[in-house]
């Protein structure tokens, strides 16, 4: 079975697996968990920050940053495409009573500048108080330039907002780039990092910030009901994942490029070959085909993929270039069969 629905299906490597066996471990509520304060302080020494804070999920970190950074009744904006407005259950608004403000993102990933500009609201008692910015990278499988995280970094700053970066996916992003991760966090005051997606950990994320944003949002974890105790045993995977996959990436980039070749070359599928930037294809079906029957198909055929008009195909560790030929023909095949019917 080959699974294309996302880099989350990623499972831990036989070196994590060990690792999780042996891991020494404490009470990380109490803070004495001593793989999960290995990991937090690796992080934040690799990143650039002051401190780090080992979370369950993806969606806890960024929610933990929102709610670190803004009070009741303050705005966030971002991107319509952005994973904490779309993706995340509303849970800044429901939790935090923090009013999102999202913006179009362009064809690249970005937010136009003068649109961020123009969003932040004056100091009037009439209008929620702008607090932060925050930005997603990769987004959607693309990159967003260094340049305009600079420019987005300067505008942050000249107009008093502080820069959360969604970085979920950001060792793809500097993978893609051929950067260290560092190079994109420096522009941000907090930064979220996924160690379950492409990274290969079994459950975590990272947050990172100053102590100040860490201290207040190691309060919200615990009320959130996220204080794990021995979580040292996940800690030391994630400690895996960011000293030994993230130069793997660039092989899950090579395989996103090969499957993207080959779908392109299907005339039932239109694919912009341009906008496979690191692990993720989409790839639009014509109207005229069933794409929920394609799908069922090629799950019969031990091929895991996401219905939908334009398919979101995400390759990952457990995805061999082997692997895609096979999908590729399994799915030529169901074509066949849909002509035929």
């Amino acid at each position: 079975m080959f699974d294309f629905r996302s880099d989350t299906v990623t499972k831990p490597t036989a070196a994590m697996r060990q690792a999780m066996a042996n891991a020494e471990v404490g009470d990380d509520v109490y803070g004495d968990d001593p793989s999960v304060n290995a990991l937090q302080e690796y992080a934040a020494d690799t990143f650039g920050f002051d401190s780090a804070l080992f979370v369950s999920s993806g969606t806890q970190a960024n929610l933990l940053a929102l709610m670190a950074h803004c009070e009741r009744g303050d705005e966030y904006i971002c991107g319509q495409q952005a994973h904490n407005y779309m993706f995340e259950g509303g849970g800044a608004a429901v939790l935090g009573s923090i009013q999102p403000q999202p913006l179009t993102n362009q064809a690249d990933g970005s937010i136009l500048l003068s649109d961020i500009e123009a969003a932040i609201k004056p100091d009037d008692i009439h209008f929620a108080h702008t607090k932060l910015l925050s930005l997603e990278n990769t987004i959607g499988g693309k990159v967003l330039p260094q340049s305009y995280l600079a420019d987005a970094q300067a505008l942050a700053f000249n107009r008093n907002l502080k820069i959360h970066l969604d970085g979920a996916r950001v060792a793809n992003a500097a993978v893609a780039q051929g950067v260290s991760i560092s190079e994109i966090t420096q522009y941000f005051d907090s930064v979220s990092i996924c160690l379950s997606k492409g990274l290969c950990a079994p459950v975590g994320s990272i947050l990172l910030g100053d102590e100040r944003l860490i201290h207040k949002a190691k309060r919200w974890r615990k009320m959130l009901g996220g204080g794990m105790r021995q979580a040292g045993i996940l800690a030391a995977a994630g400690q895996l994942s960011l000293t030994q996959q993230v130069e793997r990436l660039e092989e899950d980039h090579q395989h996103a490029q090969l499957l993207g070749q080959l779908m392109a070359q299907l005339p039932e599928f239109d694919v912009d070959i341009q906008q496979v930037q690191t692990n993720m294809v989409f790839a639009t079906a014509k109207d005229s085909i069933n794409i929920r029957q394609v799908c069922q198909q090629l799950i019969e055929k031990g091929f895991h993929v996401t219905p939908s008009h334009s398919l979101r195909l995400v390759t990952h560790a457990d995805i061999t270039e082997q692997g895609i030929y096979q999908f590729i023909e399994a799915l030529k095949s169901v074509l066949q069969t849909l002509d035929k019917g």
